[in-house]
């Protein structure tokens, strides 16, 4: 029986030619990840191992992001932990607050992963990079020390659920959509440790930036990794970022810079969903659970008090103009506060060349440096008790972004700059859009 492409790509990391769902595997890794909440309990466990120091340097990624710029003297600390590890094992891929960016948009923007390689990260969203036709997955903060020092890590082979995306998306319609539509289909454990596999030729009409924010949310249907095939768009995405060290050191050691995998036409999948996008609407989910989903028609009349367009979701260059696009011209609602924050460096002076920060300016939003603080409740747009929000964030649970009674309304970047032109949930064509 074939391989998915997931099982593929694991295969490869062991040294094997082929594996099986369930089999136990130990695999070489292409990339750890950590950031300032994870790094410093990884960094304080390889305290207790013999080996001293790190597998690669240039393997490895430490990026404070969470509660960067230092909120308290805890998180400088923590900061603090980060950046002298980093000094003292020379990592290549450090990046603190002038260069850093919220983890998740920042490596491949870097090109630091790329399509075929086995990533770790402790952090549950590493499931991101699969839109780049990688197996990527969140792990704990000790597999992370395990996999800083050995560059292996032990994985349980997943099996599969095959979704067939077909049909083009309506205007309005994006990535985040898609996912939140799948994950109210199948349930926040729907996917249990399996692959999430997109296919079919509705895939074409997807963005890089729709993929990323698709595989960035498969964890929030319990998968353990999601992924796209690589084609064109992918392809494209990856020359323009290809990091150039990366290129150099694979020139010279004669081997390809990035490795292609698709599944065999005889892989094997515990089910297949065959999913047209044209069918689509904007859709939000409601508090306290991704799963908890209703399209814009569905919604009803909720005002809201905070409006947050930005995270490893959806915090992108086209997350961005779109929200800029509808706030154009227009003002937030009266006592509604937006924040926007941009995902990287690159993004914002790219977002500031285009105009988009003095549209949302003027718009009567605030813009922030990179960083994933309100999202999860850390800082910048912390929530009071009985407010809501409407989020292009990932998660939705009780008090994940402050007050045990606040509620967060999970959404695209084009709903939530609509929701903070009309002060309640809304959808672009309310504006007449």
């Amino acid at each position: 029986m074939g391989m998915t492409m997931t099982q593929k790509i694991l295969a490869h990391a062991a040294g094997l030619d082929e594996v099986k769902a369930g089999q136990l595997i130990m695999a070489n890794l292409d990339m750890v990840l950590a950031n300032d909440i994870t790094g410093p309990v990884a960094i304080q466990e390889m305290d207790k191992f013999n080996k001293k120091g790190v597998f690669d340097k240039d393997k490895i990624a430490l990026i404070p992001d969470h509660f960067s710029p230092n909120k308290d003297i805890k998180s400088a600390q923590n900061c603090k932990c980060m950046r002298d590890f980093a000094h003292c094992n020379h990592i290549t891929h450090f990046y603190e607050v002038g260069e850093m960016g919220i983890e998740h948009a920042l490596l491949p923007e870097k090109g630091i992963v790329t399509a075929g390689d086995t990533v770790i990260g402790a952090d549950s969203h590493t499931c991101t990079y699969g839109a780049l036709g990688a197996f990527s997955t969140g792990v704990g903060s000790t597999d992370a020390a395990a996999g800083m020092s050995t560059g292996k890590a032990w994985f349980k082979v997943p099996s599969a659920i095959k979704f067939v995306l077909t049909g083009k998306p309506a205007k309005w319609v994006s990535g985040k959509d898609i996912i939140l539509h799948i994950i109210g289909m199948i349930g926040v454990d729907g996917a249990l440790y399996r692959s999430m596999e997109f296919t079919g030729d509705g895939i074409a009409h997807l963005s890089m930036d729709d993929r990323f924010t698709i595989a960035n949310m498969a964890i929030e249907a319990g998968g353990k990794n999601g992924i796209f095939p690589v084609d064109d768009v992918t392809i494209e995405y990856i020359e323009a970022h290809m990091n150039p060290a990366r290129k150099e050191a694979c020139q010279k050691a004669g081997v390809p810079a990035y490795t292609v995998y698709a599944a065999d036409e005889d892989a094997e999948y515990d089910e297949t969903y065959v999913i047209d996008l044209s069918q689509l609407k904007p859709t939000v989910a409601f508090p306290h659970l991704p799963e908890n989903t209703h399209t814009i028609d569905e919604v009803g009349d909720i005002a809201v008090d905070q409006v947050v367009i930005g995270s490893c979701t959806n915090g992108r260059l086209e997350d961005i103009k779109t929200a800029a696009e509808i706030l154009k011209g227009r003002k937030v609602a009266k006592g509604l506060r937006v924040i926007v924050i941009p995902a990287t460096q690159q993004v914002y002076l790219d977002a500031m060349k285009a105009g988009y920060i003095q549209t949302f300016i003027e718009a009567g939003a605030i813009v922030s440096t990179p960083t994933c603080g309100p999202c999860l409740g850390g800082y910048m747009g912390i929530l009071a008790d009985h407010e809501r929000c409407v989020s292009t964030t990932n998660r939705n649970f009780v008090g994940r972004m402050g007050h045990v009674t606040s509620e967060i309304y999970l959404a695209s970047p084009a709903v939530a700059a609509a929701s903070a032109v009309t002060g309640k949930i809304s959808g672009p064509s309310e504006l007449g859009l």
